[in-house]
C-alpha cells in the first residue's frame, strides 16, 4: 500500500533566507513545533534522529537516512518503523524561486507498507496537520529574520 501528502507555502524571501533557516538544524528548538530536534547535524548517506510532535498525536523519534541535502533546493530522508515494508516514509522538503522575493516551499512524504491501510487518519489528519504547522513556523521565522 501506497499513500502521499504534500503542502505548499509561498514565503516572502529569498530563497537563500528560506534555505538558511531550513538547513540550520540546531535551531528547530528555537522555532519548530511539528519537527522538534535533529539529534546531530544531517549529512547524506547517514542517519540522524529526528524529533516529531504531530498535533494531536505522539511523539515519534526516528532515525532516517538522509539521502539529500542539495543547497537552496532540498533536503529528503527515508525512515522506516522497525523494518522495511512495515511503514516506510520517504520525507522531503524543495524549494523554488517563485518570484522576486518569493520562494515556494513545498514539504511531502511518500508513505508505503503493509500498515498503511489502518494509519490513514495518522497519515491524512495528523501528519498533514503538523506539515502545515510547519510550514507556518518556517514562513514566520524566515520573515521575521528579514
Amino acid at each position: 500500500m501506497k499513500a502521499k501528502i504534500e503542502t505548499q507555502i509561498q514565503i516572502f524571501a529569498p530563497i537563500e533566507n528560506v534555505w538558511d533557516v531550513l538547513s540550520d538544524f540546531e535551531s528547530y528548538p528555537l522555532w519548530s513545533e511539528f519537527i522538534k530536534q535533529f539529534d546531530g547535524i544531517p549529512e547524506v548517506g547517514r542517519r540522524t534522529k529526528v524529533h516529531l510532535e504531530a498535533p494531536e498525536s505522539m511523539k515519534i523519534v526516528m532515525n532516517p537516512v538522509f539521502l539529500v541535502i542539495a543547497e537552496q533546493e532540498e533536503i529528503r530522508w527515508k525512515g522506516k518503523l522497525v523494518i522495511p515494508g512495515i511503514f516506510d516514509g520517504e520525507h522531503y522538503f524543495k524549494l523554488e524561486a517563485s518570484g522576486p522575493n518569493q520562494t515556494k516551499l513545498t514539504q511531502g512524504e511518500n508513505f508505503s507498507g503493509i500498515l498503511i491501510p489502518f494509519l490513514k487518519k495518522m497519515i491524512n489528519v495528523n501528519t498533514k496537520q503538523g506539515f502545515n504547522t510547519f510550514n507556518n513556523a518556517i514562513k514566520k521565522r524566515v520573515e521575521d529574520l528579514l
